[in-house]
């Protein structure tokens, strides 16, 4: 009975620090995405030491491949990983909640300050800011794929993408389509070798 109580107890902690943790990134986070996902990285795989780096890399792939809000996927894969579906709905919370308040905060006040020089130059300043942290989310993404000698093809294939996207103009979706099949064919080749 103490067991039980203590792994409950146990549970009901994490299940705390989890919203809290998805509450503050989120509401502390300005740029996207992208930027929430480098943030988690840091949060549980640094300070919480929750999942390994290996994990929050394949975590990132399911969050940014899936439709919908990368925050609010990234929060979902990574609750689901630590606390399977309670994990899921309390670290969803976490991530929505904080948007939400802001959300209707703006949206009430809107007129009075739509045409304010002021709050438009401020915005400006923090789109600027926003291109930078994402661009500083990039270059740490990459230099972390090329530390792994075992993902060459993963960075040949991100070229390649980003030259089919931007010079070539073929869509994310066909773009993730290859990814898809190639990455199930990758997977079919090692098991047969052995290697998974």
């Amino acid at each position: 009975m103490k067991k039980k109580e203590t792994h409950r107890s146990r549970d009901k902690k994490l299940l705390l620090q989890l919203f809290a943790a998805t509450f503050y990134l989120s509401a502390f986070t300005f740029g996207g995405g992208y930027v929430i996902i480098t943030l988690m990285q840091k949060k549980f795989v640094e300070e919480y030491h929750w999942i390994d780096e290996e994990e929050m890399f394949d975590l990132t792939a399911i969050a940014q491949s899936a439709p919908g809000p990368i925050a609010v996927n990234g929060a979902i894969v990574a609750g689901y990983k630590l606390a399977g579906i309670p994990g899921v709905l309390v670290s969803v919370t976490g991530a929505v909640l904080p948007p939400f308040f802001i959300i209707a905060l703006v949206s009430a006040f809107y007129e009075a300050f739509r045409h304010n020089r002021i709050i438009s130059l401020m915005l400006e300043g923090m789109q600027a800011g926003v291109g930078a942290v994402i661009a500083a989310v990039v270059i740490e993404m990459i230099q972390n794929l090329f530390h792994k000698s075992r993902q060459i093809d993963s960075a040949v294939i991100m070229a390649g993408a980003f030259i089919a996207n931007v010079f070539l103009g073929i869509g994310a979706v066909y773009i993730f389509l290859f990814c898809i099949i190639y990455g199930i064919g990758k997977a079919l080749w090692e098991k047969g070798r052995g290697r998974i």
